[in-house]
């Protein structure tokens, strides 16, 4: 069975056109896979990641909390990268993402929001024990005394009596009172001396006796 040429240049025209719609689908899906812009929200921080855009325009992207600035708007070119820190929240608060794409047609605009949750707060830490104290006593509330034997002072008195103090030598003479130890001199001398006295006077009457 013979074909008619005609019939081929038909297949071969829509072989070709749908290698051509093939292809150019492909091409087209490329830049479109290929941009992938991204970004994430925790409790503490959110992190905005955009690639493939159009370099040469500007582009800008703004990030706000509740409705405050916390990116204010800035422009980029082809790629966007930055982490961004969350203030003190106490409850739930809304992230908004604004992207705009300045390209002829913009489709890679963005304005999302997200939700950022409050962070869990650490356990706080136990209080330590404080080191015990040793108790009052109840009849003065001071402390009681260590149980430490101490030195015990020794029981025995001391042998040795205690010293006299000599008298000073400016101190003034006191009257005496009592006898005095030259007492039994003084009376030896005045016997001696009366004894003496009656030899005398007894030598003179025996020579006056002989003379008469």
């Amino acid at each position: 069975m013979t074909i008619p040429r005609r019939s081929w240049r038909g297949a071969g025209a829509f072989v070709a056109a749908a290698v051509v719609g093939l292809t150019g689908g492909v091409i087209s899906a490329g830049p479109a896979a290929a941009h992938t812009p991204t970004w994430a929200v925790t409790c503490s921080e959110v992190t905005v990641d955009l690639t493939d855009y159009t370099d040469g325009v500007p582009n800008t992207v703004t990030v706000t909390v509740e409705g405050e600035d916390l990116l204010p708007t800035e422009t980029f070119g082809r790629e966007f990268h930055k982490k961004l820190t969350l203030p003190e929240h106490d409850k739930p608060v809304t992230v908004r993402l604004v992207v705009k794409d300045a390209a002829e047609y913009g489709k890679y605009s963005i304005d999302e929001t997200a939700t950022a949750e409050v962070c869990e707060k650490p356990s706080p830490t136990p209080p330590q024990p404080t080191p015990t104290e040793p108790a009052p006593s109840e009849s003065t509330g001071t402390p009681e005394p260590s149980t430490t034997p101490s030195a015990v002072p020794s029981e025995k008195p001391s042998e040795s009596a205690p010293a006299v103090p000599a008298p000073s030598p400016s101190s003034p003479n006191l009257a005496e009172t009592g006898s005095s130890s030259s007492t039994p001199i003084i009376g030896g001398a005045a016997a001696a001396v009366l004894l003496a006295g009656g030899g005398i006077m007894w030598s003179v009457r025996k020579r006056r006796t002989a003379q008469n």
